[in-house]
């Protein structure tokens, strides 16, 4: 399945921002999606998963309650972030997990599809 991120741009500090996630050719509800970001200099951390379901949904210490995950009508899976500062600017990437557990995956490995990434920058 092919990944595309979309919804990243420049943002004052306690601005917001909405990334979103879709799949060319396919529909991403037989999926678990999730959100990884990498700052320049930096590993690739988790940022925020759905699973399969949409049922249940998990989030970065960092970013709980300023981030929302969610799946939407059209297929996509959002990532809304609130109260934006300068330490969120990354390369957010989404990816899509097949094995349809009832648990939102964390674990980068456990992805096997990616998107190409969309820059979100944080002005201060």
């Amino acid at each position: 399945v092919q990944l595309q991120a979309s919804g990243g741009g420049l943002v004052q500090a306690g601005g917001s921002l909405t990334l979103s996630c879709a799949a060319s050719g396919r529909t991403l509800d037989t999926y678990g999606v999730g959100w990884f970001r990498q700052a320049p200099g930096k590993e690739r951390e988790f940022v925020s998963a759905i699973s399969w379901r949409g049922s249940s949904t998990a989030y970065a210490d960092s970013v709980k309650g300023r981030f929302t995950i969610s799946r939407d009508a059209e297929n996509k899976v959002s990532l809304q972030m609130g109260s934006l500062n300068p330490e969120d600017t990354a390369i957010y990437y989404c990816a899509a997990d097949r094995t349809r557990s009832s648990y939102p995956e964390t674990k980068r490995e456990r992805y096997e599809y990616w998107g190409q990434g969309t820059q979100v920058t944080v002005s201060s």
